[in-house]
């Protein structure tokens, strides 16, 4: 039971974000019982199901699919506003800014082929490029915004602790200049490795390895920057590492797509396939992002083993706990969690 400072009591299960409790979950509870004893007694097979059952929880699939919405709509102003910024910071480098420019939309595979000469500048009168730079860099704001907003549910962040509108602005304009900062090292270092006599091979493999690094210093900065504190850098690196190598997946993934699908289809049916295929990559990136936070959690706070069948183990008191303090929205507002220790879990509430 949850109780709140006006002395009203709601049931603890009610915050459990999951479908409510019904006479079919008996039949369900014998049914898992064996895989639930397994994986309660083997710490990896826990840790993955504690993973899974919170990301259904917290309604993750549903926040990821936000984040896509706006990440699809906040690619091409960022492309935009990089390019032009990027013709202004290397003004006189012109081959390492079309080297950056190439390695930027060749991060997304689904597109990349297609966009990679449309990649424009803006122009104009100073008034005009200020406009529309802010205007560019304020729509790509969406997606930090969305992600901000789901590392927060993540982690269980009271709503009176979570950022500001400005400030989480501000912080998503620093991913953006570590992204940038990023890509631009990257190019520079795999131009180092082509002109050093490396082989074929060695060059793909050079081109992997940086690739791999890329991600882990762009991701970490995506976690660090848009996830509400507290936390140590050593709590993210888990996350990271798996968004990491998920993100050199997710870029093969693409380029078999545009193999497979795209590169023999008509006008038509590409320009189609060109939208799904995008929203597809971009829903799977979130999905695998939020997927990342949720085992930094998971190992930040031990939330495992926890039970698939009604009990209450220790991981689930804190999980319940968690939750409910997520509610907080005032600093006045106090919440307190017991529990009914002879309660049924398979019965719902009166």
């Amino acid at each position: 039971m949850v109780r709140r400072g006006s002395g009203v009591r709601v049931p603890s299960s009610a915050l459990s974000r999951g479908a409510p409790p019904s006479e079919k979950l008996r039949g369900v509870r014998r049914f898992v019982a064996p895989f639930d004893r397994w994986q309660r007694r083997h710490a990896v097979g826990g840790f993955a199901v504690v993973v899974v059952k919170k990301f259904s929880e917290d309604r993750a699939s549903n926040l990821g699919a936000l984040v896509a919405f706006y990440a699809f709509f906040s690619l091409f102003p960022l492309l935009l506003a990089f390019s032009s910024i990027l013709g202004f910071v290397l003004d006189d480098n012109p081959g390492l800014r079309d080297d950056v420019l190439d390695t930027a939309v060749a991060q997304i595979p689904v597109i990349g082929q297609q966009v990679a000469d449309e990649v424009d500048p803006l122009t104009g009168s100073g008034v005009a490029l200020v406009v529309g730079h802010v205007g560019a860099l304020w729509a790509t704001l969406g997606v930090t915004l969305a992600l901000g907003h789901a590392f927060a549910e993540i982690w269980d962040v009271p709503r009176l602790n979570q950022p500001s509108g400005v400030m989480a602005r501000v912080r998503g304009l620093l991913v953006f200049a570590v992204l940038a900062v990023t890509l631009i090292a990257a190019t520079v270092v795999a131009g180092l490795a082509a002109g050093g006599g490396v082989d074929a091979a060695g060059q793909r493999m050079a081109a992997e390895v940086i690739s791999l690094g890329a991600n882990a210093v762009a991701f970490l900065a995506v976690f660090a920057l848009l996830t509400p504190r507290p936390w140590a850098v050593r709590d993210l690196l888990p996350g990271v590492a798996f968004a990491a190598v998920g993100g050199l997946a997710l870029q093969a993934l693409g380029g078999w797509y545009v193999d497979r699908t795209i590169a023999d289809a008509s006008a038509t049916y590409g320009t189609f396939a060109l939208v799904i295929g995008l929203l597809s990559w971009f829903w799977l990136g979130s999905q695998m992002l939020l997927l990342a936070a949720e085992v930094n959690v998971v190992r930040r706070w031990r939330l495992w083993p926890r039970s698939l069948t009604g009990e209450l183990e220790l991981a689930d008191r804190v999980v319940l706990r968690r939750a409910a303090g997520a509610t907080v929205a005032d600093r006045r507002e106090r919440i307190v969690v017991d529990f009914d220790e002879h309660a049924d879990p398979a019965v719902g509430p009166d």
